[in-house]
Formats: structure tokens, sequence, C-alpha cells
């Protein structure tokens, strides 16, 4: 019978590499280390520390604890306990933090004194609170300190057994179309999780990973790898010191890598100004389209022998498909800046992919899908082991996201795109960001990739402004150097003229610094650049008019 309970994973390790490295932390080249058996010890004290202060199975915690051996240590602990762990992403801003945290409910509060302090001014959000833990200097006041905690090495503790569909945990969205979402994963969504990154990422004992997001953390400790820590603000990723990002892979001899595209924009062009030359042999860069430009540029400070791979998914499943760096640059990255996608792969082993005709509403039967033919763009659809089933609290947001086919669900990526003759599927933009033009559908990802050859733009974003239908199209750059705004307009007028795709735009905005998502920094908020181009336009019509 399987063993379900993620926390499983971390006591299956630990027996077989006991002595070997799993944690790492440090700051400027000085480092603390600990061993899998260390880990272990510490995970199950703090299993005993709050099974003692009445946390149980079934209890939700909202855990909100920096990057840190702490944070690794919790997390399995409250596994293995059977409580279900609410990660959310502290910098998504103040509205949404506290709507979010209303909205799944939590009992425990296991959280560093600044966010325990947070609460009590914020109560309403936190009513649900009957056990607060504090990771950090309590003062007597702010819940049971871990720091209290004694770990003992006699201290064991059996990952309770649970069902593979028991709710493990609460990961929310980014939020890049719409608030973020509680998405629920059960124990079996991280037992197919972890089988899928080990089996077709090749990640296992032996490997050092240096994680650009801390959930990943954990799956590198579950698959017997080592997890630096890197000293950088994960709600912050675009602005990653490169300096400090690049000694601890050279400290450490970091094997693989997972991160944005906006992390290894920095850390590449900061490699290739100081001639530094990584020994990573796997990137995995995922969170928002990665560029031919920027995979050419990684791929020149790896050994010859590194990979980079471009991972597509979402919060709700992944991960689904996977492409490397090499298959980008050889066969499918001409075709992107021709404006027909982003190639995402194929794919991996026990996920499908479908495409179905846009459907505005709810599917409540798979029947009532239309399912459309290679090369035909639409809704990107997903089944498989690593598809959760539904949000937390959201009732509607399921029935919208979710198709059902007796005991099968599939879920609505809210991407569009179309899979072509070899079976890669390709991403052409949000559903949401659309553009339904008099003249017909406008896909973002589509549309933008002719402008992005400019040498003077650093990214585009197309948006509508106007009523559905008859949606003006306008494209937003971003300055990779600053430049006459006049003469870009013309030659990026220049550049619409010449494709199907980009001739009905002739409306352009230079806009200081896009609004992008915290998580990875990189997908842009096109809800936001929308309503700051409708004002843009409705005072150009004025000025036009006076």
């Amino acid at each position: 019978m399987a063993e379900w309970n993620i926390a499983a994973a971390l006591n299956r390790v630990a027996a077989k590499q006991p002595e070997q490295t799993a944690v790492v932390t440090g700051k400027n080249g000085k480092y603390r280390q600990w061993t899998f058996d260390q880990l272990l010890e510490r995970s199950n004290g703090y299993a005993a520390f709050l099974q003692q202060k009445g946390v149980k199975r079934g209890d939700r915690v909202m855990l909100m604890v920096r990057p840190s051996m702490e944070f690794i240590s919790l997390s399995f602990a409250l596994f293995q306990l059977g409580a279900v762990v609410i990660l959310i992403d502290p910098g998504m801003g103040y509205t949404n933090l506290l709507r979010c945290i209303g909205a799944v409910r939590p009992e425990v509060l296991v959280a560093i004194p600044q966010v325990q302090i947070f609460s009590r001014v914020f109560r309403k959000p936190f009513a649900t609170v009957c056990i607060r833990i504090c990771a950090g200097h309590s003062f007597g006041l702010l819940g049971s300190s871990l720091q209290t905690v004694s770990v003992a090495k006699d201290t064991e503790s059996v990952p309770a057994k649970v069902d593979r569909d028991e709710l493990a945990a609460i990961i929310f969205t980014t939020g890049s179309t719409g608030p973020p979402k509680g998405v629920q994963y059960n124990h079996g969504t991280f037992h197919s999780q972890l089988g899928l990154i080990k089996e077709y990422y090749q990640i296992g004992p032996g490997d050092v990973d240096q994680p650009g997001f801390p959930l990943f953390a954990l799956f590198a400790t579950a698959l017997g790898a080592t997890a630096v820590i890197p000293d950088m603000d994960p709600t912050r990723p675009a602005q990653v010191d490169p300096e400090k990002f690049v000694r601890s892979i050279l400290d450490w001899q970091v094997s693989y890598s997972f991160g944005s595209p906006a992390i290894w924009n920095v850390v590449s062009l900061y490699c290739l100004e100081q001639g530094v030359q990584l020994p990573v042999q796997k990137i995995l860069m995922a969170g928002a389209p990665v560029s031919g430009e920027l995979i050419q540029r990684v791929q020149q400070i790896l050994p010859q022998s590194g990979e980079i791979h471009t991972p597509y998914g979402a919060t709700e499943s992944l991960p689904l498909a996977s492409i490397t760096g090499k298959e980008i640059l050889a066969e499918t990255w001409p075709q992107t800046r021709l404006g027909r996608g982003v190639c995402v792969g194929r794919p991996l082993p026990g996920m499908v992919v479908e495409i179905i005709r846009p459907c505005a509403g709810v599917l409540e039967n798979w029947s009532d899908a239309e399912i459309l033919p290679v090369g035909e763009i639409g809704e990107i659809i997903a089944q498989g082991a690593v598809v959760t089933r539904a949000y937390d609290h959201n009732e509607q947001e399921t029935r919208m996201a979710k198709i059902y086919d007796g005991k099968v669900i599939r879920h609505r990526m809210g991407d569009m795109g179309y899979l072509d003759t070899q079976g890669r599927l390709w991403f052409c933009g949000r559903k949401a960001h659309r553009v339904l033009s008099a003249h017909g559908v406008m896909y973002t990802i589509c549309c933008e990739a002719p402008f992005n050859e400019h040498p003077a733009v650093f990214r585009s974003a197309l948006v509508g402004v106007g009523p559905v239908h008859a949606q003006l199209p306008v494209l937003v750059v971003e300055l990779s150097t600053p430049t006459d705004e006049a003469t870009l307009f013309a030659e990026l007028r220049a550049i619409a003229e010449t494709n199907p795709l980009t001739e009905d735009i002739a409306t352009f905005f230079v806009h200081p610094g896009f609004p992008v998502d915290i998580r990875h920094n990189a997908k842009i908020f096109r809800e936001k650049l929308s309503l700051w181009a409708e004002k843009k336009v409705q005072a150009r019509s004025c000025d036009e008019q006076t």
C-alpha cells in the first residue's frame, strides 16, 4: 500500500542518507548546514511541540515563515501531523492578503513576530485562529515560541496515515488575471508531482538545488537533494543580487536550480559581464514565457552539458508540459518571433493536453466541449495526476475551472494555445487577455512578438480599450534603452503594418515599468495596464479635440 503522506518522503531519505547535507543557509559566504538526519530530528521535534500545543490532523495552519531551515522543518512537521499547510505570498498587498487569509479560515497561525503583530492589528481575517505559534521571540505575548523547542535525537514521530485525496495544503495562485485563489492540494497531488520531477528531470540524491521559489526547497529535500536557500527576497526575484546568488552556486557547486526568468535575466547579464561560468547542469525557468534571447544568454554561462528546461503549468496543474532550451533555439524560437506563439513542449508522462473551442461560462460536462483539431487556437485543457480538484471555499471558481467526466477531472488552464503536428503545445496568451476587436480576436503573445524584436523594446503588452468586440488594440512598451518616442512609435507602426496579426495596431504608449506578479516578477498584470492605457487614450482624445 502506497504511503501518501508527503512527510514520509523525508523519513525514507533520512534513513538512506542520514549524513548527507540536506539544507544550507547563509549570507556573505558564511553558511550553516544541516544533514538529513538533523532535518528529520528538527521536523520530529516541531511535530511533537505542535501536537502538544493542540495542533491536530485536519487543522488549517497558516505558515508564514521566511525561507529557511525552519520553514522546511515546519512544513514537514505539519504534513507529518496531517495538518493542512496554508502557504501565501506575503507580498501580494494588504488588500489581497487580508482577503485571502479570511477566505481560507486558518485555525492555527505559525508565523514570525511581525506577522503575529499584524494579525492582532487586523483581527477580522484571523478571527478563526485559536492557536498561535511564534517563529521567533514571542515576548510572552505572541503565542508559544518555537525557540523553546529542544530537539532530542530520540524524538521520533510517524507520519499520519492519510488517504490519497486527503487535503494536504492550500497554495495561492499569483492572481495575474484576478484576485489570488487558494488551490487545494491533496497528498496524492504532491506524491505525483514528486514522481514527475524525479523521473522527468532526473533529480535526486547527489544533486544540489538552489531554488528561487521557496516551495521547491521542499521538493528538493523530499527527493534527497541538497537545498541551498539563496540570500534573496523571494517576493522580489527581479531584484535579486546576482553576486550573492552566484556566490552560493559556486560555493556549493549547485547542480540545478528552479527560478523565474526574471532571476536568470539578472544573473546571466552579471555572469557574462564578470566572465563567470556556472557549474549548474539543469536550470528550470518558469512563471512566464521565456525568450530565445534569454535562453541563449543563459546557455553561455553553463557547461556544454548543461541544459535549460522551461516547464509549463499553473498552481492548479504543475508540471504539465516541458521543452528544452536547445529545442527552442533550434526549432521553435524562429516561429515564435513571427508571432506563432511560444512553444512550451510536450505533455509530461501521464499528462494529457487537449484544446477546445473557447467557452465563456461553466462547462458542466466534458461531452459539451468541442475539441479542436491540430493547429487551431483554443482553450488549453489539462488532465492527469497533478491536476488539482478544487479552489478552497470558492465553489463558483471551481465550477468555472473544472470539467467533470465521471471520475476524471479536467482543468481549464485559462490559457489559449494549440497543438502542433509533433504533439507540442504552443502558448498564445491568457484567455482573459485576448483583445476582442471589431476585426476579430488578437492573442497577446502572438501579437507582441514582432514588436519585441525592436532593439529599444525590453518587452511589450497588448491590451484592449473599450467595449468587447469593439476594443481598440493598444501596444504598451517598456524600454530597454531611452529613445525618442515619436521615432519609436513610427518604427513600431511600420512593424505592425508588415504582419497581418498586428496590422490593426496603431496606438502605442511607453510605460515606465510594467506591473508584474509577486511570485515570479515576470507575469505582466495586463488588466492594470489596460486601465492605464484607457486613461492615456482618453487624455489623448481630449488633447486632439482641444
